[in-house]
């Protein structure tokens, strides 16, 4: 029998937003990012102002966690433009997907902290 693996979908991890789109944002994900997916966790490059999986070992400024990706891209070879939550939402922290160095708990703890500090409450 052959097993079928569902995807993210879109918005899944979303609990509550701001009325309107005040909670989502249009950004765009940095060429090279690899594929995101809805629900990514994601960090802004400050000197370009474009997005990545927040790392823990980026220097570059996405080493802060800021987003979470509406919607799923391929940057692998260039950069895509997507929707995303970056202020005024609740959302539900056992569907995120966080860059693979962040892989214990006091980490996406941290990432989550830093995700409250700009108005994105994981629950």
């Amino acid at each position: 029998m052959t097993v079928l693996n569902e995807g993210r979908h879109p918005g899944e991890f979303l609990m509550s937003e701001a009325q309107g789109q005040r909670s989502r944002g249009n950004i765009t994900v940095a060429s090279g990012a690899g594929v995101i997916v809805p629900g990514a966790v994601l960090g802004k490059v400050t000197a370009t102002g474009q997005y990545l999986a927040s790392s823990n070992t980026a220097d570059d400024g996405s080493e802060a966690a800021v987003a979470v990706a509406l919607y799923g891209c391929d940057a692998t070879d260039a950069a895509a433009d997507i929707a995303a939550i970056v202020r005024d939402a609740e959302i539900n922290g056992s569907v995120l997907t966080y860059h693979a160095d962040r892989d214990e708990v006091a980490e996406k703890a941290a990432a989550n902290a830093q995700l409250e500090a700009a108005g994105i409450i994981v629950r």
